[in-house]
Formats: C-alpha cells, sequence, structure tokens
C-alpha cells in the first residue's frame, strides 16, 4: 500500500503561480513552490479491544467513575535520587498492558512507574509510542487482562455535551471532575477539546469520558487565565500514534536528553539534561541549600584562565551560576545570581555551617528575566567575577586553589545554561565601545536621545500646549517604533547573512564526496534560530556513531553496517516519521528531528545518510516527487531503497514508481530515481520551509529562504524572479529593481520580459520607505 503523497515534499517539476494584489499586480508564472435514558446500576460490561466503543448506554458521571477506576491509573518519574520527581496520569488502553498518557507527564531520562487504584504497582518496560508535537505517550508495562477504557470515534463529541475527567490532581489519587465540552479549538496546530472543567497538576494524561463511558480526549493544557478551563488532546490524535508506533526499551529512553558523561558529572540530584545545546536543571538537589551540581569534565588550562556560561532562570527568587576549584563533592566556589542579588560563596562541606558568604551585592547591570552572562577569572592570587563584561567581585580567599568548574544550582530553581566555555582569555560578551559606536554611527537617523524626563517634560510644558505636545509626542514613538523595528531587521539580516554565508562556503569548490551535509542542514536549522549550536549536535551525531559502531562484528560488511544502523535508530531509540502533526515547522529542523527522534522523509534521510556515511556505508538520498528516500550500495548485493519515514523499510522499485505516478499526474520519469546532489537536497529543505512560510503568509520568512536558495545556487533564475517581489513587498526597492534588471540581462527562456519590464519600471514610482 503505497502512503499518502504530502504536498510539502512534494518536488514540483510543472510552473506554478503567485498572485499579488495592488497596483501593477503580477501574475508570476515562473515561480516553483515546491510541495508537499440512564441505568440505575454501573455498567460493568467488558471493555471492547483497543480503539473500538461499543456501550450504547449512557451513565451518570458516579457510574463513569465506578466504571473506569480500574483503568486509571497514576504514572510518575523517579528523580536521580529514587524518589518521586513528578506525578501524572494514564489510563488503560489495551488488555497486554498498554498505557495512554502526556508526554510530558514522563519526563526524559527518568525510570517510570505506573500504580493503580487497587494497589499494584508496575515499573514501564517500554515507551511504546510518543509524539512531542501531540504531548502523548503510551507506556508499555508487563501486565495482562487490565480493563482498556474504549476509545471514541473522532469528532463524536458533541459541543455542549457533558463530560468527565479523571486524574490525580495535586497528588491526589483518582480524582472525579464533572465539566462540559466548550468546543473544538486548534491550538499551535494541535486539534484539542476545550473543557469547562477544573484543570490542577495531576490532571495531565488523564481521560475525558463521554456519558457513554468512552475517552474522547487526553487532559493536557491549564488555561492560564481561568481555573475551570482546560483542554484536552482529541482522541483523534491517539489513534494515528496507535496506527504506528515508535517504540524505545526504558533502557533507551533512560538515555534520552541525558548529559554526557565523557563531559558532564552531576552531583546531588536534581534533572539536568540537554537540548538544543542547553543544559537545562530543575527539581530539588539534595546538597546544601537544595544545591545540585554539573561538573565539567574537561581538562582545564593552566593559570589564569577563564570560565563563561549565559544563565537563565525562571524565577528571579532562584538560584543558579557557576562554580569552580570542586573537589567534585562538596567543596567548592560559587559565583552565581540569587533572589535579584549577585553573590560569591565557598562551600566547606554538606551543612549550613560550612556555606560562607564571601560578598554579595547588586549590580545595575544584572538583567531580570533575561539571560545574563557570567564569567570568572581564575588568577594565581586573585579570582574575578563579572556580569555581562562588568566585574561585580574580586575575591582574594584561597582556601581552594585547584579543582573541577561547572555549574550548580540552589534551591527549586529551574534555570537554563549555554555557551559554557573554559578558555585562557574568552571574548567580551559584548561588543566593545568602539563596535557599538561604529554602529551608531552607520544608524545615526535611528538613535534615539533620552534627556532627563522632568527637565524635558518642563521644556515641554513651557513651549507649546499640551494637545499639540501629546500629538506630537504620540508621533514621535510611532516613529521611534518603526526604527526600532528597522533595527531587529538589520539585526536579523546580519544573522541570515552570516549564516548563509557559512551555508555557500560548504558547497563552493567542494566535491560532493567532501561536503558535511549535517552541517548544512543544522545551517538551514540556524538560519531560523541563531541558539543552535552546530557543534553540539555534531558531537551529539558523532555519539550515536560510535554506539553503532562498538556494536558492530570486526571485519563488518556493509549489510551488517546497515542492520545495526536500522537496529539503532528504529528499534532502540525510536526514531520516526511525524504522523499526527506532519506539517509543522519542527519537522523541518534536523535539529529537533534529532532531539524529538521525529521528524520529515528528508530530515530522516539526513541523518540516515550522515550516520551511514560515517558508518562506511554508501547512502545517497533520492527525491521522488512528494518523499524522499535514500538508496543503499550494499555492495554484496544490488543497489536498495529505503524508506526512512517508514522505520527504514525497503521500497521495491516498483512501490517506487507508483509513488512517482501518484504525484506525477499518472506520468513516470525516470529522472526521479536518480541520485539528488547534497545542493539539491538543502535546496529542497527550504523549499519546504517556503512553502510553510508561504501558507502562513509569512513573507519576510518566505524571502529569508529564497535568499538562501540563491547564495548556493546563483542560477536559481525563477527564485530570483520571486526574490524580487518579496523585496518589494517588504519595502526593499532598491534589491528588488536590482533583481529585476539581472533578469532582463539574462532574459532567460520562458520568461515574460514585458511582465518583468512593467514590474521594473512600477518600482521606481514605489516611494522609499522613511
Amino acid at each position: 500500500m503505497v502512503k499518502r503523497q504530502s504536498p510539502i515534499e512534494q518536488l514540483n517539476h510543472r510552473r506554478g503561480g503567485i498572485v499579488l494584489s495592488g497596483l501593477y499586480v503580477l501574475l508570476l508564472t515562473q515561480v516553483v513552490f515546491a510541495a508537499e435514558t440512564n441505568s440505575e446500576q454501573p455498567v460493568v460490561a467488558k471493555r471492547p479491544a483497543i480503539g473500538t466503543s461499543t456501550s450504547s448506554q449512557e451513565m451518570t458521571a458516579e457510574q463513569i467513575a465506578e466504571y473506569a477506576k480500574e483503568s486509571v491509573a497514576a504514572v510518575s518519574f523517579a528523580g536521580r535520587d529514587g524518589k518521586q520527581a513528578g506525578l501524572g496520569t494514564g489510563f488503560v488502553i489495551a488488555a497486554e498492558g498498554l498505557i495512554a498518557t502526556n508526554l510530558h507527564v514522563i519526563g526524559e531520562a527518568r525510570p517510570i512507574s505506573v500504580q493503580f487504584l487497587n494497589g499494584k504497582q508496575y515499573d514501564v518496560k517500554e515507551v511504546y509510542a510518543t509524539d512531542r508535537q501531540m504531548d502523548l505517550a503510551v507506556l508499555k508495562i508487563e501486565a495482562k487482562d487490565l480493563p482498556p477504557l474504549p476509545l471514541a470515534e473522532p469528532d463524536s463529541l458533541k459541543q455542549g455535551a457533558a463530560v468527565v475527567a479523571l486524574g490525580n490532581p495535586q497528588g491526589l489519587r483518582y480524582s472525579v471532575v464533572k465539566g462540559v465540552n466548550s468546543g473544538t479549538r486548534e491550538i499551535e496546530g494541535k486539534p484539542m477539546i476545550q473543557l469547562a472543567i477544573p484543570i490542577e497538576p495531576g490532571n495531565s494524561g488523564g481521560p475525558v469520558l463521554d456519558s457513554l463511558g468512552r475517552v474522547q480526549g487526553i487532559v493536557t493544557l491549564k488555561s492560564a487565565v481561568t481555573r475551570n478551563l482546560g483542554y484536552a488532546v482529541n482522541i483523534s490524535a491517539l489513534k494515528v500514534l496507535l496506527e504506528k508506533p515508535n517504540p524505545v526499551p526504558i533502557n533507551r529512553w533512560l538515555t534520552i536528553g541525558t548529559l554526557d558523561e565523557q563531559h558532564w558529572k552531576p552531583l546531588f540530584g536534581s534533572r539536568w539534561r540537554q537540548r538544543a545545546g542547553r543544559i537545562m536543571v530543575d527539581g530539588f538537589g539534595t546538597g546544601l541549600g537544595s544545591r545540585s551540581l554539573c561538573v565539567s569534565q574537561e581538562d582545564l588550562p593552566e593559570l589564569p584562565y577563564e570560565i563563561a556560561v549565559e544563565v537563565k532562570l525562571d524565577d528571579e527568587s532562584g538560584a543558579a551560576g557557576l562554580i569552580f576549584y570542586s573537589d567534585e563533592k562538596t567543596k567548592h566556589y560559587g559565583f552565581y545570581p540569587s533572589n535579584k542579588n549577585l553573590r560569591i560563596s565557598r562551600f566547606d562541606g554538606a551543612d549550613v555551617f560550612s556555606w560562607n558568604v564571601l560578598e554579595q551585592k547588586k549590580s545595575p547591570y544584572y538583567r531580570e528575566g533575561e539571560w545574563n552572562h557570567l564569567k570568572v577569572r581564575l588568577e594565581a592570587d586573585r579570582t574575578l567575577c563579572f556580569i555581562n563584561d562588568q566585574q561585580v567581585f574580586e575575591i582574594k580567599d584561597r582556601q581552594y586553589q585547584t579543582g573541577k568548574v561547572g555549574l550548580a544550582k540552589f534551591r527549586n530553581t529551574i534555570a537554563t545554561f549555554r555557551g559554557f566555555q573554559v578558555a585562557s582569555r574568552i571574548e567580551p560578551y559584548r561588543p566593545s565601545k568602539e563596535t557599538a559606536q561604529k554602529i551608531q554611527d552607520l544608524t545615526e537617523d535611528l538613535r534615539v536621545d533620552r534627556p532627563p524626563l522632568d527637565e524635558l517634560i518642563e521644556k515641554v510644558v513651557k513651549e507649546t500646549d499640551e494637545k499639540r505636545a501629546q500629538q506630537a509626542l504620540q508621533e514621535r514613538a510611532r516613529l521611534l517604533k518603526r526604527q526600532a523595528e528597522r533595527l531587529q531587521q538589520l539585526a536579523q539580516s546580519i544573522h541570515e547573512r552570516v549564516v548563509r554565508n557559512e551555508l555557500a562556503k560548504l558547497f563552493v569548490g567542494k566535491k560532493e564526496a567532501d561536503i558535511d551535509l549535517l552541517s548544512a542542514a543544522l545551517l538551514v536549522a540556524r538560519l531560523d534560530n541563531s541558539e543552535v549550536e552546530l557543534k553540539s549536535y555534531l558531537n551529539q551525531v558523532a555519539g550515536m556513531v560510535a554506539e553503532v559502531q562498538n556494536s558492530l562484528p570486526e571485519n563488518a560488511n556493509q549489510q551488517i553496517k546497515l542492520d545495526a544502523l536500522n537496529r539503532y535508530l528504529f528499534l532502540e531509540t525510536g526514531f520516526h516519521g511525524s504522523r499526527t502533526n506532519y506539517y509543522n515547522k519542527s519537522n523541518s529542523y534536523i535539529n529537533e528531528t534529532i532531539d524529538d527522534r521525529e521528524g520529515l522523509p528528508i530530515t530522516l534521510a539526513i541523518l540516515y545518510m550522515e550516520m551511514g556515511r560515517r558508518l562506511g556505508i554508501n547512502i545517497e538520498g533520492v527525491g521522488l516527487p512528494g518523499h524522499f528516500v535514500v538508496r543503499v550500495d550494499s555492495q554484496e548485493e544490488k543497489t536498495q531503497l529505503i524508506d526512512v519515514f517508514e522505520g527504514g523499510k525497503q521500497l521495491s522499485d516498483e512501490a517506487a514508481k507508483i509513488m512517482i505516478l501518484n504525484a506525477n499526474q499518472g506520468q513516470f520519469e525516470a529522472e526521479f530515481l536518480k541520485a539528488q546532489t547534497k545542493k539539491d537536497i538543502i535546496k529542497r529543505m527550504l523549499r519546504n520551509l517556503l512553502n510553510l512560510a508561504r501558507d502562513s503568509e509569512d513573507i519576510p520568512s518566505m524571502l529569508r529562504y529564497v535568499e538562501t536558495m540563491i547564495a548556493i545556487d546563483d542560477d536559481l533564475l525563477q527564485e530570483r524572479w520571486l526574490r524580487a517581489v518579496l523585496r518589494y513587498q517588504t519595502g526593499r526597492i532598491t534589491e528588488a529593481i536590482v533583481d529585476a534588471d539581472y533578469l532582463l540581462e539574462k532574459s532567460p527562456e520562458g520568461f515574460d520580459l514585458r511582465r518583468i519590464h512593467e514590474f521594473r519600471s512600477f518600482l521606481t514610482t514605489v516611494k522609499q520607505p522613511e
């Protein structure tokens, strides 16, 4: 059976079009968009099999609670100290031990347990299926003859219908609450049921049942506005997930998001994890002051040297920052923000009497609620501490003069760290005065003067009347807002240009075999998210490859390596194609594919190809219309097509041909079965993003992707025509004229040059933005 073709992945060989409204409406036929009656007694009938519902007798809330109580469980995960660190709800969906819940309920990299109302407790043996976009998880426990709850048919719950939610709010086991279905909503692309029900922590993952006892949704969100409002994921998402699960054994689940033991050593509990190049921590530590440490295992340079990190606190009453001279136990120094102050402390042991606050002060340079850069310079006779490049402490205390460096958090702080560095000298965090002055000079027309407010008010009152002053000030405020927007646009444009230049360098003058496709795909993600750190993900993939390599016998041939790669990705670690929210932008970013183990055919294929290349397997990408697959040359056997999106399933030539015919209006072209160059693969990724931006009418993002395509392939004339129009739409008239002139000079075949002339003439009449 051939899977449904996805427009986002289509590589359209026909010329599509865009229509622009306004004076000189242009039809750009050359633009290519790549796509892609109630009973008195409780019902005790045997529950139907998974995904079915046979009950037709309505029940009261009391009857529903009695009916469902054996099927609802408390789901919890343990912290590093083995104690309960999180609690939510789950419910049985299959007699053989499948429990549905929210993904956020089970955390990451933690042992998970399920306990029923009768007191029976089970350890989770497998995370049977997950979907991060829909916040869903299905757990597998070793149990039989469990009473499953029937799953309703999608969209069978009427607005205003009575519902019952079951859960463990605030740790109160098996609580029942009645409400109604207020309506259906789509929140961030997710089909949700709006519930007029009070939702509390611990309700998450619980079933929402209709009057027939069928599960209509899974409680997920609590309204931030009112207590008596919540949301549940529509049962349709769970049903889709169950069609194609991605099982991960618990021993593998415990490795998701964990810190690399070669680089970090967590101490004293809490939950340390990494994602997208950041290190995150939450939960109480077991050390003094609920302290928890994360000690770097890197070798340190000789004195003097510096350590630095950016930190952001979830709550300014918390405390988290740097440690140094650590014995990897209880002794160390710490420099960190604490309750809006900056503090440097010395810890000499495990009790309160061994904690010494050496100095504490407020600093005007600390930015509350934002990222702050902490730096410590360690010298032979002193220690200097800086916040955002401004020195705040100079300490002569020399109790400890050797030891490791790292991170710390205190109390119940939730903190995020990024950019941890150790070096003999670390570059300033902020731009130099010279650089700042140069930027100010270059943007002088955007400068904002700020004289003393009282002085300015007095001057305005004396020299003009109140009404005119207010009008003038409001006009000035509008101007400054536009100027601020232009400055932000400038900063974003600089970032985009840097990324484009880095991406172009990967291709210019390089042989196909020497092009780093993984780095190129990460740069595409960095284009939209400046916090994507290539080194972090390259190291992560290298570690994944090493795991596969270590499982191989000596002299393994290509087929043995390929089998090991498939086993690692699809059976052991649960990588899978996105099913419930295919068009979510996250699926187009390779870093999020690595983080979430979920993606589009092309992002999964790139990871597969790059891991295979590092293992010595010859894998190339094949861009079918509407779908992306890979071809493997196993040497020992004939080449084979593999569908990475479908868990590494082999794809016959005949099945591939059918896919082409279905996606290409019944026309078969052998060209589709040829390998794509790495440059073409990256352009296809960008076209996917271009289509998502087009669908959401995000013109700036469309321009960003088109600019990047042209940066790596200057011969893209159709994209240059599109760029001219997008530049006009974003007010970049001069640049739009440059593109129009380029096309008129080239006079490419198939272009309506008359229309380009009209567009060029129209641009000269457009007033440039102030």
